[in-house]
C-alpha cells in the first residue's frame, strides 16, 4: 500500500490483490490506487459502516421495483431472472476514452465499407483476396440481400464491441456485435441505478452522461422517417426473448413503438403496421431478431417471428433497416483474422485497436498453425451461430482430457472452415463489492455506437460484464456473469443532458396515437383473463368458507360451488368428502389445470408481457405479486383455512391490478379495449353466477344469498329489502340494476358505450358488427322481468356476450386482408 493513505481506504483494500500478470483496473503492479479512481476509493472509504450496503441495496431495489429482468435459455422454466448488478463501477480515465472511442469510430467504418462491398457483389474484396468461405460459409451471410453493381445501404445504424486489456494495458477487440447488439438499455438502467443509490457520488465526479448518445440515435433513426408514418417501430422476437425487457424499455425511452413480426405485413412494396384503425407505413425498423428469421418467405422459411416479404422491401429501399439485413455477417469470429489485413485497402488506415490473435481453420496454413499450437490456444467457431460445430464451445485446450481434444482436432481436420483458433486471452480485473470489501474480478467491456448524419458517435460508457473466472467464455449473462456501470471521465464540467424536451419545444397533442391490433388484443385478454380469476377466487373463498363451517355434511350450496369450479376447469376431479381443502388449493395454485387461478394469473401476464412497453408498472408488480402469492405452498393439514385467507388476500391484490391499470391508462383505444375485455368477462360471470343459483323454482334462500355474495351486492340487497333473499329483488339486483356497478345490466350499458367509440373498419369506413351486438343485449335484457327470467334467458345472454367477444376479435385482432371487406372474397 502507498504511503499517506487514509485508514478507511487502507481497510476497504484490505486483502485486494490481483493475479501476477493480470491488468487491474483499479491498482498498479505496486498496489498503489491509479489517479483516476482515487477520489472514488477515497468516498467509498470514508462512508460509514454498513452505509455502503444500505446504499447498494436501494440500487437492488430500484431494479426489482423497475422490473428489469433478463431470462436464462438453459432454465427449463424459461424463467425471469433479476438484472445482476455489480454495484462498483468500473472507471474508464479521459486518457483511455479519447483511444477507445477512436478505435471503436474506425472500426465501425471499417465494418462498414466491408458489409457494403459484400452485398453489393463483393468484386473488392475479391480483389483483396478474402476467400468466397469466408463470407457464403457463414449462416449469417444473406444471399437474397446481395445487389451485385448496386451501392448497398448503410448496413451499420447501430454497433457494440466487445473489449478486454492485456497484462500491457493495451485494450484490445474480442468480439464485434453487428447483427442487434444488445445491452444499451440495461446500461442506462445500471446507470440510473447507480446514479440512485450514489447520487452524491455521481455529481462530485464529472463522469460523461449517456443521454447525448441515446439522442443522437433517436434522431439519426427519425431523419429516416418518411412523413405520416407510424413512427420508428423496434422490432422484437417477443416477451420469451432473454433480452425483451431492454426492447420495451428501449422503446418507451426513446419514443419508439415496439412491434413484432405479426404486428407488419408487406403490402404495395412498403411495411405496414397492423392497428386498429388500418394500416399505417412503417419507414424505418430498429432491427433486434436475427436477419435470417426476418423473412419466412426469402430466408428461413421455419421463422415464425418475421415479416414476409421484407427482403423485397429492404432491397427497393422503402424501409431502413437497423441494422440492415445481413449485418450479422460481420460477427463472425473467422473475420477477425482478416480485418487487420483489410483496414488499409478500405479505410486507407492501419487498425488502432487490435484483435485478439485469431487463426481461421478454412485457411490451409492457418489451420496448420492451430493444430501445431493446439494444446496453449482456445477454439471456437468460425461464424456467429455454430452451424454444424459440436456444441458447448468455445473450448479452452488446455481444460480438455486427452479424449475431448482428439475429437476436437478430428472435427478440425474434417472441416477446419467451421472452426478458428485464438489467443487465450487474459482478461484485466476491476473491482467488485463483496463480503463488506473489494475484490478484483475480470471483465469484458461492451462499448456502443451509434451512426449519425456526420459519421459515428460513441456511448460514453457502455456496460461491463463480470465473470467468476478468467475464461472469456464464462464472462456471459447466460454463464452467470454480473453487469457494471462504466463511468467514463471527463477533464471538466460535464454539461446537464436530457432526452426530455424543452418547454418551447413541446407541442401539445391529445390524440389516441397507434394502437397496434396485437396490443389491443393482449390489452382485451388481461382483463378478461384477471376477471375470470377474480371470479374464481370468489368461488373459492365461498366454497372455502362453506366447507370449514359444514365439514360433516355438505350443503347444496357448497357442492354447487364445487361443480362450478370443476367444470370452469379450475379442479380436475369433483370435490372429495372430507378433502375440501386440498380441492381448493387445486383450484387456488395447481398451474397446470387451465381454471385455476394460478394458471389465469399466468395467462395474464403472458398477455402482460407482450404489452410491457403500455403496462403501468405498479400494475405489473401488482401482478407478478399476485403470481407469487398464489403459487405459495400450504400447509395440507389446515389448507381450507389457508385458501380461504389466501384468496381474500390475492382479491385484494387483483384489485389493485385493475386500479392501477384502470386508474393510469388515458381514455384511448387501448383503454378501451382493456374494459371492453373487463365488461365481457364480467358479465359472463355473473350470468354463470345466476344460472347455478337462482332457479325460480326448487331453489333455497342459501344459493340466493351466495348469489348475492359472489357478485358483492349484499350491503345493497340488505339495504333495500329488510327481509331475507327473495328470487325478484335478487334478480332485478344482479341482472337488471344498471346503477348496480357489479349487475349484467351495467356491463352491458358499458359495452354499448365502449363499442360505439371503437374506431371505424377499413376500407368502407364502417362501424364494427360489434356496434349492433352491443345494442341488442343492451335492448334485450332492459326489457326482462326480474320475477320471470328463465335459465334460457340467462344462457342466451351468455352466447351473445361470447358473440360479442368474437365480433370484436374479428374486427380488429385477426389478420386481415385491407383490400377485402368482411364477407367478401379475395
Amino acid at each position: 500500500m502507498a504511503p499517506g493513505v487514509s485508514a478507511g481506504r487502507a481497510v476497504l483494500l484490505d486483502g485486494y490483490r490481483p493475479q501476477p500478470g493480470v491488468y487491474d483496473e483499479m491498482v498498479d503492479e505496486t498496489g498503489a490506487v491509479r489517479p483516476h479512481w482515487a477520489g472514488f476509493v477515497d468516498r467509498l472509504a470514508a462512508e460509514a459502516p454498513g452505509a455502503l450496503q444500505q446504499r447498494f441495496g436501494a440500487a437492488d431495489r430500484y431494479l426489482k421495483e423497475s422490473g428489469v429482468f433478463y431470462r436464462v435459455y438453459d432454465d427449463p422454466a424459461a424463467g425471469e431472472r433479476p438484472w445482476p448488478l455489480s454495484h462498483v463501477p468500473l472507471l474508464i480515465s479521459s486518457e483511455d476514452w479519447v483511444a477507445i472511442e477512436a478505435g471503436v469510430i474506425q472500426r465501425a467504418r471499417l465494418i462498414e465499407a466491408f458489409l457494403a462491398d459484400a452485398y453489393s457483389g463483393g468484386e473488392r474484396l475479391a480483389r483483396l483476396g478474402v476467400p468466397a468461405a469466408l463470407m457464403a460459409g457463414s449462416p449469417d451471410f444473406l444471399r437474397p440481400l446481395v445487389q451485385a453493381g448496386r451501392p448497398a445501404p448503410r448496413q451499420l445504424h447501430f454497433y457494440a464491441v466487445d473489449l478486454c486489456r492485456s497484462p500491457s494495458g493495451q485494450w484490445q477487440v474480442l468480439r464485434d456485435r453487428t447483427q442487434a447488439p444488445s445491452g444499451a438499455g440495461f446500461a442506462l438502467e445500471n446507470r440510473i441505478a447507480l446514479s440512485r443509490a450514489l447520487s452524491d457520488v455521481v455529481r462530485a465526479f464529472d463522469v460523461q452522461r449517456l443521454a447525448p448518445f441515446f439522442d443522437a440515435l433517436r434522431a439519426e433513426l427519425a431523419r429516416q422517417r418518411a412523413v405520416d408514418d407510424a413512427g420508428v417501430c423496434l422490432l422484437t422476437p417477443g416477451p420469451l426473448n432473454e433480452t425483451y425487457f431492454e426492447h420495451s424499455y428501449l422503446a418507451r425511452y426513446l419514443g419508439f413503438r415496439l412491434v413484432e413480426g405479426m404486428d407488419l405485413m408487406v403490402l404495395g412494396g412498403e411495411v405496414h403496421l397492423r392497428t386498429v384503425g388500418g394500416l399505417r407505413k412503417v419507414s424505418v425498423l430498429l432491427r433486434r431478431i436475427d436477419g435470417d428469421f426476418a423473412d419466412p418467405l426469402e430466408l428461413n422459411a421455419r421463422s415464425k417471428l418475421g415479416v414476409p416479404g421484407l427482403a423485397r422491401v429492404a432491397r427497393r429501399g422503402t424501409v431502413t433497416l437497423a441494422n440492415a439485413l445481413g449485418s450479422g455477417l460481420a460477427e463472425a469470429r473467422a473475420l477477425l483474422g482478416a480485418l487487420p489485413a483489410l483496414a488499409e485497402p478500405l479505410i486507407g488506415e492501419r487498425l488502432a485497436l487490435p484483435n485478439v490473435a485469431t487463426w481461421w481453420c478454412g485457411d490451409e496454413a492457418q489451420r496448420a498453425a492451430v493444430l501445431d499450437a493446439f494444446g496453449a490456444l482456445v477454439i471456437a467457431p468460425a461464424f456467429a451461430r455454430d452451424g454444424g460445430v459440436p456444441p458447448g464451445g468455445p473450448w479452452v485446450t488446455a481444460d480438455l482430457d486427452d479424449a475431448r481434444r482428439a475429437q476436437l482436432r478430428a472435427a478440425i481436420a474434417r472441416r477446419g472452415v467451421d472452426f478458428v483458433g485464438q489467443e487465450a486471452a487474459t482478461l484485466s480485473t476491476t473491482p467488485v463489492w463483496r463480503d463488506g470489501r473489494l475484490e478484483p474480478q475480470p471483465f469484458v467491456f461492451r462499448v456502443f455506437v451509434a451512426a449519425t448524419a456526420d459519421g459515428y458517435t460513441v456511448m460514453p460508457g457502455g456496460f461491463a460484464l463480470i465473470g467468476p473466472q478468467h475464461d472469456q467464455s464464462a464472462v456471459s449473462m447466460q454463464r452467470g456473469a454480473r453487469s457494471a456501470d462504466v463511468w467514463v471521465m471527463s477533464d471538466g464540467p460535464v454539461p446537464q443532458t436530457t432526452l426530455l424536451p424543452s418547454e418551447m419545444e413541446i407541442v401539445v397533442r391529445r390524440g389516441e396515437g397507434v394502437l397496434p391490433s396485437r396490443a389491443a388484443d393482449n390489452l382485451f385478454w388481461l382483463a378478461r383473463y384477471v376477471e375470470r380469476a377474480e371470479a374464481t377466487l370468489r368461488l373459492i373463498r365461498g366454497y372455502c368458507a362453506r366447507a370449514s363451517e359444514d365439514r360433516a355434511q355438505g350443503s347444496a350450496a357448497v357442492a354447487a360451488l364445487a361443480e362450478m369450479l370443476f367444470r370452469w376447469g379450475a379442479a380436475d376431479h369433483p370435490a372429495v368428502p372430507g378433502e375440501a381443502g386440498l380441492f381448493a388449493q387445486a383450484a387456488l395454485a395447481q398451474s397446470d389445470l387451465d381454471g385455476s387461478v394460478s394458471a389465469l394469473v399466468a395467462a395474464a401476464r403472458r398477455a402482460g408481457l407482450g404489452i410491457r412497453d403500455r403496462f403501468p408498472p405498479d400494475a405489473w408488480r401488482a401482478l407478478e405479486d399476485l403470481q407469487a402469492h398464489v403459487d405459495a405452498a400450504v400447509d395440507r393439514e389446515t389448507a381450507d383455512v389457508a385458501v380461504f385467507e389466501r384468496s381474500r388476500q390475492a382479491l385484494r391484490t387483483i384489485a389493485a391490478v385493475t386500479g392501477f391499470q384502470l386508474e393510469t391508462m388515458n381514455r384511448v383505444a387501448g383503454w378501451r379495449f382493456f374494459k371492453l375485455g373487463f365488461r365481457i368477462e364480467r358479465g359472463l360471470a355473473t350470468c354463470r353466477f345466476a344460472r347455478q343459483f337462482a332457479r325460480r323454482e326448487g331453489g333455497s334462500r342459501e344459493e340466493l344469498d351466495l348469489l348475492l355474495e359472489l357478485n358483492d351486492c349484499q350491503i345493497t340487497y340488505r339495504s333495500r329489502y329488510p327481509f331475507g333473499a327473495a328470487f325478484a329483488p335478487v334478480m332485478d339486483l344482479v341482472l337488471l340494476d344498471e346503477s348496480n356497478p357489479r349487475s349484467l345490466a351495467f356491463q352491458l350499458a358499458q359495452l354499448k358505450v365502449h363499442t360505439q367509440a371503437l374506431p371505424v373498419l377499413p376500407p368502407e369506413r364502417r362501424r364494427t358488427p360489434a356496434v349492433v351486438v352491443a345494442d341488442r343485449l343492451h335492448a334485450l335484457v332492459s326489457g326482462f322481468d326480474p320475477a320471470k327470467i328463465e335459465s334460457e334467458d340467462i344462457l342466451g345472454i351468455e352466447n351473445a356476450l361470447m358473440h360479442l367477444s368474437d365480433e370484436i376479435s374479428f374486427s380488429f385482432f385477426r389478420v386481415r386482408d385491407p383490400h377485402v371487406a368482411d364477407g367478401g372474397s379475395p
